[in-house]
């Protein structure tokens, strides 16, 4: 079925959502300029984030039409944009405190997608340009089509990634590889995609649905208190030392036991 939560913002930001059971659909749907993104763009999947059923437990992200997303919109680089949300050259007058809750607030339509309540797939084809890199970034997993372009170009414009993209890429690919991508600007195909973990598998481009369907549904073999729990250590295990991680391990194993035990699955 559809959902419509705040229907008017969705609308607004070219999102849409669908729910069916247990997994939820978000589609970038302005395929008219390659699904380019506004501040409404991301304040609209803030509020799709925010609005999710408990139950829900897989979340698709994708673009529709030939690319997942082009980026920027032009119209962010002016001192408003066209939908009256403020462009960088006005975002730079602000003060300091101002400037710093605005980003944030962008930074909130992403960030939500590493929640370890369920787990997030990008499903990318064509072109995923630095703030639409940075969305399928945000996800926890990411299978591509066959002719889909990674760039972040966000330095190559004279300003940073700052939707949360940094620190994913450098957990994918390495930090060497994640600067020579950044300060480069260069274009990251399929088959690096793969081989430097950045994307988990790559397909044909009429495939994409179909495997992006199949993993969507593997992942839902877990009980969801299980995988909730299991995500939430995977996520932040590369940040703990080795006694930290077994420590984490053993809480979250405590937890599931005296779930289980008062039968509460």
């Amino acid at each position: 079925m559809t959902t419509t939560p705040e229907i008017d913002i969705l609308t607004r930001g070219g999102l849409t959502l669908d729910v069916a059971g247990p997994r939820a659909t978000i589609t970038l749907a302005r395929p008219e300029v390659l699904n380019a993104q506004t501040p409404q763009t991301w304040e609209a999947l803030r509020v799709a984030g925010a609005s999710l059923p408990d139950d829900v437990r897989v979340v698709v992200v994708r673009g529709a039409g030939r690319a997942f997303s082009a980026g920027l919109d032009k119209s962010f680089f002016t001192a408003t944009a066209a939908d009256g949300t403020p462009g960088i050259a006005s975002i730079a007058t602000l003060p300091d405190a101002e400037a710093d809750a605005t980003i944030a607030a962008f930074q909130a339509g992403f960030a939500w997608l590493r929640d370890p309540a369920r787990v997030t797939i990008a499903a990318v084809q064509g072109h995923a340009i630095g703030g639409g890199f940075q969305l399928a970034l945000a996800c926890d997993l990411r299978i591509v089509a066959d002719d889909v372009k990674f760039c972040m170009a966000e330095p190559t414009l004279g300003i940073v990634p700052d939707l949360g993209g940094t620190q994913p890429l450098v957990r994918a690919v390495g930090y060497a590889r994640a600067v020579e991508i950044c300060l480069s600007g260069r274009r990251v195909g399929a088959e690096e995609a793969v081989a430097t973990g950045l994307a988990l598998r790559s397909v044909p481009l009429a495939e994409l649905d179909a495997a992006v369907d199949a993993l969507a549904a593997s992942l839902l073999a877990a009980p969801p208190k299980a995988a909730s729990e299991t995500l939430a250590l995977l996520a932040g295990a590369a940040d703990l030392s080795a006694a930290d991680a077994r420590a984490a391990e053993r809480a979250a194993q405590l937890r599931r036991l005296r779930s289980l035990a008062a039968g509460q699955g």
